[in-house]
Order: C-alpha cells, then sequence, then structure tokens
C-alpha cells in the first residue's frame, strides 16, 4: 500500500489543530454561558428543526447518538429549563421539543460568541 505524500499529512495534521481549537473554544464559551457541548448541539438542532420535527429520534439521528442516550439528554436538558416537550398537531403520540425563552437565550448568547470561531475555522478550512 503506498504512503500518502507527506503534504497529506500535513493537510490531515492542520485539520486537526483547527478542529480542537474550534472545539476547546467552544466548551469555554458554552460554558460560561451554562451549557455543556452536548447540551448546545441538542438546543442547537432543536432551534434549527422544521416545526414538529425535532423529536428526540431524529435528534439522536443527528447527534449520531443512541435513542436512549438522546433521551437523557433531552431529560436533563429539559431538567435544567432549557426545552420543554410538546404535543403534535398531527399525532398526540409525538411529542416535540421546543426551546424555552431560557434556552433561545443561552443559545443566542453562545452563537453569537462563537461567530468570529466559526469563521476562523472556515477560513481554515478554505486554506487546507
Amino acid at each position: 500500500m503506498p504512503r500518502p505524500r507527506h503534504d497529506r499529512y500535513a493537510t490531515a495534521a492542520a485539520f486537526r489543530v483547527a478542529l480542537r481549537r474550534f472545539l476547546a473554544r467552544t466548551e469555554q464559551v458554552t460554558r460560561a454561558h451554562g451549557l455543556t457541548t452536548e447540551r448546545y448541539e441538542l438546543l442547537l438542532l432543536i432551534k434549527v428543526a422544521r416545526e414538529e420535527e425535532a423529536t428526540v429520534g431524529r435528534l439522536a439521528a443527528r447527534l449520531h447518538i443512541g435513542q436512549s442516550a438522546a433521551t437523557q439528554l433531552a431529560r436533563r436538558v429539559e431538567n435544567a429549563g432549557l426545552i420543554e416537550r410538546t404535543v403534535s398537531t398531527r399525532d398526540a403520540r409525538v411529542h416535540p421539543l421546543r426551546l424555552t425563552v431560557d434556552g433561545e437565550r443561552r443559545l443566542a448568547a453562545a452563537v453569537a460568541e462563537l461567530a468570529g470561531e466559526r469563521e476562523a475555522l472556515v477560513r481554515a478550512l478554505d486554506g487546507l
């Protein structure tokens, strides 16, 4: 099997460094807003989901975690007062999630504070 050229290693290393920098800063900012990175990701996905599509099953798939892990995460975030369960207007057995006022506030603050970090990551990726 042929070995990758040195520049491919350099590109792979630069990618990992940029990603680690982004993730570390994300953890720092989300913590400052009383969130974990997992809660932040969940809130983001709920915020951008189409109406009534923020179900635990769909969120689990988007987060690449199991249904039970997503259920536990949603329960912890709900207990923290950041989301609430609703009842679908199409199927009463379905309980989509939505952000509470506090969830909206914390998410908006973290997203705004991380704008520069997202831009820096995009620039780093463009440079690869």
